[in-house]
């Protein structure tokens, strides 16, 4: 069993002890201290609240004791059902809700649940929203209003209207994807990436191939994107000789890509493109004006270099959604997102967004009129190499951070977010971080050559 509580929300494994795992006592605890920070931060008289979630087999109790408490709360209630989190995240902004709620536990298995708090502006609790819900937890300092007051529950659905928006972006140029004629493969791991995913392509004029989109949330494969949880859709493009094909993780805030021959694009990669596209078109429309790009200090050195393609700047930010936001807000970027497939362009809204990604990609891949491979071929290589430990209770970081850094003295140190190191003239890097979703070290390496980047791995993972 396992319950991780931070300041960007609440996640654990389905069933067990409250406080141990994500039990109703915890669910209903945690909707409470985030309908009680509503309360105290809009000075609206009644106030919104939209809920969305995943088709894991969780989710529809989750849903019932979020909603009936936020109700409890006096909350007017938006039951979106099955919804990806950019849905839920674009549905705020488009009723102007006062915040929202997301269940999902994204790329964590099937046993696994968790709740994901959103403002009035549809974007995560920055930090220090995250702590005033816990200490109002921990103080149990939320009411609850009496039967007069209870909040109304209606239901809606706003995946079609995601999409029109996502179709409509002036960025997206759906008149050279009819005319490129594609056809994709997609895995929609049996949540709801299976439901939106393909219409998004239907409306493109994209012939759809659809393998695991029955959002019955028994997901056919480990949840996460990675190359080796993505055989039967590899299988499934070369079979059906597709152009690309397409994979989201449960929430479809994660893309990543297949090429025409079976082989992996590279989660890594799909920010790249998507940002050489948008930057490439904001440099030839509006010449001389600054182009920024955002990622987090995880993610490929290769959106740096493809920023310098178009004379733009870049910078890097603390792992996490609400660390890249504020950072894109802070340089006004105009693409940022994770290297794990995470897109997010603020023209549309501030969220990671499979959605968007899967058009901005095709609409690079119709302009360009070039395969998925060979587009592959013109970014920079880099090998990124991702690792795991798992933690124990009484580990102190900070000696373990300590050690790492004296065995590398020639290094650039970066603290903001666990431990990096840079070595600008090989142009390598090892960042390590302690998960905010498992109780977990990440160890992540990059450099032009995957030995070299699997032997600096190596030496960190024999030092920890």
């Amino acid at each position: 069993m396992s319950l991780i509580t931070s300041i960007s929300g609440i996640r654990g494994t389905i069933g067990g002890l409250p406080g141990v795992s994500l039990s109703p006592l915890d669910i209903v605890r945690f909707t409470s201290a985030y309908a009680q920070l509503i309360k105290e931060q809009s000075k609206r008289e009644r106030h919104t609240v939209v809920v969305g979630r995943d088709a894991r087999l969780s989710g529809d109790m989750v849903r019932q004791l979020v909603c009936g408490t936020l109700q409890a709360c006096g909350m007017e209630v938006i039951d979106l059902g099955l919804a990806s989190t950019p849905t839920t995240e674009m549905a705020v902004l488009f009723t102007k809700a006062s915040g929202g709620m997301v269940i999902t536990a994204s790329h964590n298995p099937r046993d696994w649940n968790a709740l994901k708090m959103l403002d009035g502006s549809g974007e995560f609790l920055n930090a220090q929203q995250g702590e005033q819900i816990l200490e109002t937890i921990r103080n149990s300092s939320f009411t609850y209003v009496s039967v007069d007051q209870l909040g109304a529950y209606s239901t809606a659905d706003f995946t079609d209207k995601h999409i029109e928006a996502v179709i409509n972006h002036p960025l997206v140029n759906k008149e050279a994807i009819r005319k490129a004629g594609f056809s994709a493969a997609v895995d929609g791991i049996n949540s709801v990436g299976g439901i939106i995913v393909p219409r998004l392509l239907e409306s493109l004029g994209v012939v759809c191939h659809k393998i695991h989109c029955h959002p019955t949330g028994e997901f056919a494969h480990n949840p996460e994107p990675l190359p080796e949880h993505l055989k039967d859709l590899s299988a499934e493009v070369v079979t059906k000789k597709a152009d690309l094909g397409i994979s989201v993780d449960p929430d479809v805030d994660r893309l990543a890509l297949v090429c025409e021959d079976g082989s992996m694009f590279g989660e890594e990669f799909t920010l790249v493109a998507c940002a050489d596209y948008v930057l490439g078109k904001h440099a030839a429309s509006h010449p001389g004006k600054p182009l920024h790009t955002v990622s987090n200090l995880s993610s490929t050195r290769a959106l740096k270099d493809v920023a310098g393609w178009h004379k733009g700047t870049y910078s890097a930010s603390a792992v996490g959604e609400a660390h890249v936001v504020a950072e894109m807000k802070r340089t006004a970027s105009l693409i940022g997102g994770e290297g794990n497939g995470g897109v997010i362009l603020p023209s549309l809204h501030y969220g990671r967004d499979a959605v968007i990604g899967v058009a901005l990609f095709l609409s690079l891949l119709a302009e360009k009129k070039t395969s998925v491979s060979k587009l592959r071929n013109t970014y920079p290589t880099y090998h990124l190499s991702k690792n795991r430990k798992a933690l124990k209770e009484d580990t102190s970081l900070p000696v373990l951070f300590d050690r790492v850094q004296a065995a590398f003295p020639g290094a650039n140190v970066d603290l903001r977010d666990g431990l990096r190191l840079d070595f600008e003239e090989e142009r390598t890097w090892v960042s390590l971080r302690k998960s905010n979703t498992e109780p977990i070290m990440r160890i992540y390496s990059e450099a032009p050559l995957a030995s070299e980047a699997n032997q600096l791995a190596g030496k960190v993972m024999k030092l920890l």
